[in-house]
């Protein structure tokens, strides 16, 4: 802990203990100047990379010399706290910065210093490459998943705020990515999906309604509701195991391709098919539309995502169900 100052800075007279503003404060008893100790500002950053790693040194001097740390010093006169975290960034590490949002504050008692303040803001590196300087033996990236142990309990609470803030927009990259990749597993939507197929009751009612109303598959008008139903059922549940790769997509061909070739033996053209196939996409999309409203970014993805995948799926659907119409189903594709 730094010493207590003993006499005073603009007299010179020995200090001694007032309560000031209800405080023991030390006070000069000759000029009456009070002495407010307060706690001592420190700025430090997270600096993140593309492959969402975080910046950290290796610190040279105690307190917690050789322990992994963010860049992280105290604040000098005549500038902000802000420029204090990319001043002692560049100095650390060597690595530019700019000021992206204020992470967190800390108080913390050092025994070392004394009351110490941290601010830690989340800072986006615009040049310069990791290499010691200062008081750091060394500088690096480290994945957020397998970081030492660090120094300073402050230094865990930012880089957790730093991830809680990332956490929904790197989901939706990661869930985007798997999306273009053609992924079959671990996507955002899958609650939606899973929650469709504990739907399908109702969404087949729904969709047997417009079917045999609607004007474009005027075939269905007259057809016996109960089949129709029960077969698109059976669709929905097995349409999560579908979308997730948990059938082969052979089965997913055959299944439509069986559709086809039924739909032509009952007469019923292929553009009512087609027509018929675009309904029931309509009344999954709105079911799982309506069952919520979407505030977060996360959730205005996730139905984004949802009505990618059913794209995907129902334009399977719709090639093997006229491929199946056809008259020669096994011509060449």
């Amino acid at each position: 802990m730094p010493p207590k100052p003993r006499f005073c800075a603009q007299c010179g007279a020995a200090l001694t203990t007032r309560v000031v503003d209800d405080r023991d404060r030390d006070v000069c008893p000759d000029c009456g100047t009070v002495f407010y100790r307060n706690p001592l500002p420190i700025a430090s950053a997270v600096v993140l990379n593309d492959r969402r790693e975080v910046l950290l040194v290796k610190r040279g001097n105690e307190p917690q010399k050789g322990m992994w740390c963010l860049p992280i010093g105290f604040a000098e006169l005549g500038e902000t706290i802000a420029e204090a975290a990319l001043r002692e960034l560049s100095e650390e590490a060597g690595i530019e910065g700019r000021i992206l949002r204020h992470l967190d504050v800390d108080s913390y008692q050092s025994s070392y210093y004394g009351d110490l303040l941290i601010v830690t803001f989340e800072v986006e590196p615009i040049g310069g490459e990791p290499r010691a300087g200062d008081d750091a033996e060394e500088a690096g990236w480290f994945a957020l998943d397998d970081l030492p142990r660090l120094a300073f309990s402050s230094n865990v609470k930012a880089v957790e705020a730093c991830r809680e803030h990332h956490r929904e927009e790197w989901a939706i990259q990661d869930s985007f990515a798997r999306l273009q990749g053609s992924a079959t597993s671990e996507m955002l939507s899958d609650p939606l999906v899973s929650w469709i197929r504990d739907q399908a009751s109702e969404i087949a009612g729904n969709w047997l309604i417009d079917v045999r109303s609607n004007p474009t598959t005027r075939s269905y008008h007259e057809a016996a509701p109960e089949p129709l139903r029960a077969r698109a059922t059976s669709a929905l549940q097995h349409f999560g195991r579908w979308l997730r790769g948990e059938e082969a997509p052979e089965e997913v061909r055959t299944y439509y391709r069986n559709l086809g070739k039924m739909r032509r033996r009952e007469g019923v053209p292929l553009h009512e098919l087609l027509s018929s196939l675009t309904l029931f996409r309509k009344h999954i999309y709105d079911l799982a539309r309506n069952q919520g409203i979407w505030q977060r970014t996360i959730d205005v993805y996730k139905m984004m995502e949802l009505e990618r995948r059913l794209v995907l799926f129902f334009d399977r659907a719709v090639y093997h169900a006229a491929r199946g119409y056809a008259k020669d189903p096994n011509a060449p594709e």
